[in-house]
């Protein structure tokens, strides 16, 4: 879209009276531009198709927008036009698909304040934390537009006779990627992962979270403004069991990001089509503190990485395991620095977290956090939630006491709570970080930067950062990041984050005499000679 307003910065973010939480600038010109990017065959339109999708606002409940949702006709028809513009897009010059997504990333920045206010909107989260999403998302396009050139080189390799066979394995593209995004990253996990994917020559369909569409329906305005062709990302919205089950029957490769329990239907559903997948799903991620730990710093990144983005992130720490030589001082300091944690729904910067998404995720964490008590446990921090500042605020938690048979203990809660244990020593520490099935990310904090490398090496996850709750290894771009076990397959970030996209092909050209024995050469005199050359190259060491 090309219109004045959106070559400008928008107004000053402020709710309008008469929407709810609504951005003011948010014009309904603006929504029916957005919403026209959501793919529909009009051909096969039934009169009776199916109603819009209207989320509600998490701040108020207020309504957001209606957005079309689409049916499994729309799904075939954007995967049969994303792959009719992908043969187009395969043979384009990697230097001139590199230059939309730099260009991308400049408008990006620009228009930042946009963006801002729809993820605040759509996910109620604080801004910090909605601009955290911009500034992943900048760095994954300015690292994949320098490097995907580099990390998608086409390899030279030994061939069967050296000097005799040359061999050369380039990467080529999949083809139409699906990818299925989650309503609470829905900037970060929406375009994150789309391009890497275009970049290395793919057409893409997304499924938007019907919670957050207009934010990645805004996204895809502005790498069409960037110089996108209109064909090569195609959007979708609707139910999962609907919209997410056709696309993964239509497209060449899945990216999903979401629950474990969703993970093992997508990767079910796509091996029978024997297409790959790569799933981030859920975790319950684990923090230790070493008895030589800063408390002061362990306990103000703990405060981080357990309630950012109000506990709503996959990465995000569930518990902590405290050397008990240093538990009691620990969790003094835990408890005040989330204590003045500021809860708050505005379009500024002044709040530290925001609400639960939904009503059923407020319910889901209320129903761990009463669980854990009736059982016993106790609460340090927070185990409330907070109609009187919006109806889905939930404060942030602290538990002790938490035992084996509640809820909390060892499934995801996907919410601002954060058990605490302590333990006598590491190995112990070790042990029930490894409690589970989960496998996603960990941190571990000690001045001894060696031995906490050390234990890292024996945490199964797929991150462990050091020192840090969960930022450090997330924003490390140029490494992969995923999990193991029930935390899902696969990497996005880094050179597996954009050779996911392809398929390795080997190209081999035999020069001057064939393999095997020629017309008039028997078959075991070739296989006497060929076993000498083999021998030799033995003794002189060739592979």
């Amino acid at each position: 879209m090309n219109t004045e307003q959106d070559q400008t910065e928008a107004p000053p973010p402020r709710s309008s009276p008469d929407t709810g939480s609504r951005p003011a600038w948010v014009s309904g010109e603006l929504l029916d531009q957005w919403r026209a990017w959501v793919h529909r065959d009009e051909s096969r339109r039934e009169p009776n198709g199916p109603r819009p999708l209207t989320a509600l606002a998490p701040w108020d409940l207020t309504p957001i927008a209606p957005v079309p949702a689409c049916t499994p006709e729309d799904v075939r028809s954007a995967a049969k036009a994303a792959l009719a513009a992908q043969r187009a897009w395969a043979r384009t010059p990697p230097a001139h698909r590199s230059g939309i997504v730099l260009a991308f990333h400049d408008l990006l920045l620009r228009r930042q304040d946009q963006v801002l206010d729809l993820i605040q909107w759509e996910t109620g989260k604080a801004r910090y934390h909605a601009w955290q999403e911009v500034a992943q998302v900048a760095a994954i396009a300015r690292h994949y537009a320098r490097r995907a050139a580099r990390y998608l080189a086409t390899r030279r390799v030994r061939g069967m006779v050296p000097g005799l066979t040359k061999v050369r394995e380039p990467r080529v593209p999949k083809g139409v990627v699906g990818i299925i995004s989650p309503w609470n990253y829905p900037l970060y996990l929406g375009v994150g992962d789309v391009l890497p994917a275009l970049l290395a020559g793919n057409a893409v369909v997304s499924k938007a979270d019907s919670q957050t569409a207009l934010t990645l329906l805004w996204t895809r305005a502005l790498l069409h403004e960037a110089g996108l062709p209109a064909d090569l990302w195609h959007i979708v919205v609707g139910d999962g069991p609907v919209v997410g089950t056709a696309l993964i029957d239509t497209v060449d490769f899945v990216c999903f990001t979401g629950s474990t329990a969703t993970g093992r239907s997508v990767a079910e559903r796509a091996a029978r089509r024997l297409v790959g997948a790569s799933l981030e799903l859920g975790g319950k991620n684990p923090l230790i503190v070493r008895e030589d730990a800063d408390i002061a710093a362990a306990a103000a990144g703990t405060v981080v990485a357990a309630f950012a983005n109000t506990g709503q992130m996959c990465i995000h720490i569930e518990r902590a395991y405290v050397h008990e030589n240093v538990y009691d001082a620990f969790r003094e300091e835990l408890v005040r620095a989330t204590r003045a944690l500021r809860p708050g729904r505005a379009y500024d910067w002044a709040a530290d977290l925001g609400p639960l998404v939904s009503p059923a995720q407020l319910a889901a964490v209320t129903a761990h956090v009463d669980d854990a008590l009736a059982k016993g446990a106790k609460v340090l921090a927070g185990g409330r939630a907070r109609p009187d500042i919006g109806p889905l605020f939930y404060e942030p938690t602290i538990l002790e006491g938490v035992t084996a048979d509640m809820d909390v203990c060892e499934r995801e809660t996907f919410g601002p709570v954060l058990s605490l244990y302590s333990c006598a020593t590491d190995d112990e520490a070790l042990t029930l970080a490894n409690q589970g099935t989960y496998g996603l990310s960990a941190s571990i904090w000690s001045k001894d930067t060696r031995e906490a490398a050390r234990m890292a090496r024996l945490i199964r996850c797929g991150s462990v950062n050091i020192n840090d709750g969960a930022a450090a290894a997330a924003g490390s771009i140029e490494a992969g990041m995923g999990g193991t076990g029930d935390s899902g397959l696969g990497r996005r970030h880094g050179a597996e984050g954009i050779r996911k996209y392809t398929e390795s092909q080997t190209i081999a050209v035999q020069r001057l005499v064939p393999l095997g024995p020629s017309p008039k050469q028997p078959a075991e005199s070739f296989a006497r000679r060929t076993n000498r050359q083999l021998s030799l190259l033995r003794r002189i060491g060739v592979r």
